[in-house]
Formats: C-alpha cells, sequence, structure tokens
C-alpha cells in the first residue's frame, strides 16, 4: 500500500470517528466521501475482469460492502434541529465503517507481505482469474460502502424534514 493509501482510508475512517461527536449534514459532507472514493477507484480500477468467477467475487464483495454501509448508516442518528440535520455515529456505526476499511487494508497488507501465494492458489482454484477482479471486488466494494451508508444519511436528513438544497432537490440548509 502506498501513502495514499493509508492516508485515504484514513480519512475515510475519520469521517465517521468525527460523526461521534455529531456534526451538521452538508453538501459537502454527504459528497466528499463519495468523491474520495470515486477518485480512488479512478486510480486503481482498470477493468472490471469478467472472465471465470471474477464476477462472482466482485459482487460478494459489492453486496459486503453494501451491507455494511447500509448497517453503519442505519445505526446513525439522525435528528433535525430547527430547519437542520444532525448526524450523531455511534460506537456501532464506527465499528462497521473500520471494519469494511480494515478488511481491504488487511487484504492488502497481506498480500503484500506473504499472502499472494495463497490468494494464487484460492484463485486458480476457484477460477478467479487475475489480481485484477481483486481490486477491482475490493474496489467495488468500497463505492458501495460508502455510497450505501451516503444514501442512508440523505434519506435520513430529508425524512427529518430538514430542507435540502436546489438542483432538483428541495430546498435546505441540511446541504448549505
Amino acid at each position: 500500500m502506498t501513502i495514499t493509501d493509508y492516508l485515504m482510508n484514513i480519512a475515510l475512517v475519520a469521517l465517521v470517528v468525527l460523526q461521534i461527536r455529531g456534526h451538521k449534514i452538508t453538501v459537502v459532507r454527504l459528497v466528499v466521501p463519495i468523491a474520495m472514493t470515486v477518485w480512488a477507484a479512478s486510480q486503481f480500477l482498470a477493468t472490471i475482469p469478467t472472465a471465470g468467477n471474477d464476477l462472482v467475487v466482485e459482487t460478494a464483495l459489492l453486496v459486503a460492502g453494501s451491507v455494511l454501509g447500509l448497517l453503519a448508516g442505519f445505526v446513525t442518528s439522525v435528528c433535525r434541529v430547527g430547519q437542520t440535520a444532525f448526524a450523531k455515529a455511534g460506537a456501532t456505526a464506527a465499528v462497521l465503517w473500520v471494519l469494511g476499511i480494515g478488511a481491504r487494508m488487511a487484504f492488502s497488507l497481506w498480500v503484500s507481505n506473504g499472502g499472494r501465494p495463497t490468494v494464487e492458489r484460492f484463485s486458480a482454484l476457484h477460477h478467479i482469474t487475475s489480481g485484477e477482479a481483486w481490486v477491482a471486488a475490493f474496489i467495488l466494494m468500497a463505492l458501495a460502502e460508502v455510497a450505501s451508508r451516503t444514501g442512508v444519511m440523505y434519506l435520513k436528513a430529508v425524512r427529518s424534514g430538514a430542507v435540502i438544497p436546489r438542483g432538483g432537490l428541495r430546498q435546505s440548509s441540511v446541504l448549505a
């Protein structure tokens, strides 16, 4: 893993850890995690391999990321104060979020430090055609985790009655 990888993962963990104190939901706080993840995906995701069982592993990790993100979003409370929605994550949300990020980091570190032959054997045995399938799977997992959590947070903010900004959405200070 590169310094950029570590910094990206630390920033994503910090986004949820900071929510333990609570914060106002804004456009920036909804868009930044998605933008960071999309940027990271653009740096590492060259293709989404579809041969053999590549789609199986990619789909499995995409679903895992979605579940972690949805759960993290659902256990984060959102309340309305005035016209503004506030989010407050608990320990459960932080653990779920860190679990997803930690799993990706642990796998990468393990492969880089002696685990590669085991992954190669597993991949051959299960018809996963290349390392690119694993890269795609973990990136799709991250995208799904961030997008599903952000989607839940957005919907909770809307359900709280907080206003939403223009641009096809209702006017709001929630995202101001």
